[in-house]
């Protein structure tokens, strides 16, 4: 069975069957894209892979007691999931300081490695590292709404229910926050070339 032709939800019910390689495909698709927004919110790469684990537990817990329910919006859910970590994970360092679980779970050795050329993947490090450091660049407010639509697939009434503004100011933020980029990625272009 070619499980990258199943759609999300094909592969969650294989998942839930006892199928591990439904779960395994769903990683392979979006781990950058949920690992990356996260990563761009807390800017602690180890911070970050713990936050993305602990996603993952709650999505497999939840996928295990058969409690999921939103109909093809994987990415959405599990994005929604991972920023709802990140804000308790703020609040909590804001009350006491940080502690280790201790857990050894790793669910990045659930993933095998893909081939890819080292050229493309010093080009794709690259191009993600300069992005990463101009995102970082933005106002917070904008920073997120872009996160959330670009890495999260997510709607903008899910991104205003979320960060509890209107759609008209969860659009305004995003089209802020791609004109700010613009205007950084041409002056970094500008000073590339004197």
């Amino acid at each position: 069975m070619d499980f990258q032709l199943q759609s999300d939800q094909d592969l969650i019910h294989l998942y839930v069957s006892g199928e591990e390689a439904g779960l395994v495909e769903l990683l392979r698709r979006y781990q950058a894209k949920i690992y990356t927004s996260i990563y761009l919110l807390v800017k602690d790469e180890y911070l970050a892979e713990d936050i993305f684990q602990d996603a993952f537990i709650k999505v497999i817990n939840t996928l295990r007691a058969g409690k999921y329910n939103e109909e093809g919006k994987f990415l959405p859910w599990v994005t929604r999931i991972a920023h709802n970590l990140v804000i308790d994970h703020f609040r909590r360092e804001k009350r006491a300081p940080m502690v280790s679980n201790g857990d050894d779970f790793d669910i990045f050795e659930v993933l095998g490695n893909y081939d890819e050329s080292t050229e493309d993947r010093l080009v794709r490090e690259q191009t993600h590292k300069d992005l990463k450091t101009l995102i970082h660049l933005l106002p917070s407010e904008q920073k997120e709404v872009l996160i959330m639509r670009h890495f999260g697939d997510m709607s903008f009434k899910e991104i205003a229910d979320i960060t509890d503004v209107s759609i008209n100011t969860a659009l305004g933020r995003m089209r802020y926050a791609l004109n700010n980029l613009r205007k950084m990625m041409q002056s970094k272009e500008l000073s590339l070339k004197n």
